[in-house]
């Protein structure tokens, strides 16, 4: 069986469908045709950060985004750390 994907629309409406017109989650699960469980975690994302909720496939948050771009730069900088040390003990080794 596939994996299915919803487009934020639709998980938007969803959680809209429970949040705003009183629809049990149970009841929207049913007729939405998805989990129970999914649902939970839709109306958990849409309440911990509204504007940034389902950013899309393969798409990260802000946040994330900032933290996989320092740690590709933390990765750099020990590299040319680690470059200039030997760089010094060579040169060092050489002046004796």
């Amino acid at each position: 069986m596939a994996k299915r994907t919803f487009t934020r629309e639709f998980k938007l409406e969803a959680v809209k469908l429970v949040k705003d017109r009183g629809v049990s989650m149970a009841q929207a699960s049913r007729d939405l045709g998805i989990h129970l469980n999914v649902l939970r975690k839709w109306v958990k994302d849409v309440e911990a950060d509204p504007v940034q909720a389902f950013p899309g496939q393969g798409q990260m948050k802000a946040d994330q985004a900032e933290i996989a771009k320092l740690k590709k730069e933390v990765i750099k900088l020990k590299m040319e750390r680690d470059f200039l040390k030997k760089a010094a003990a060579f040169f060092a080794k050489e002046s004796t």
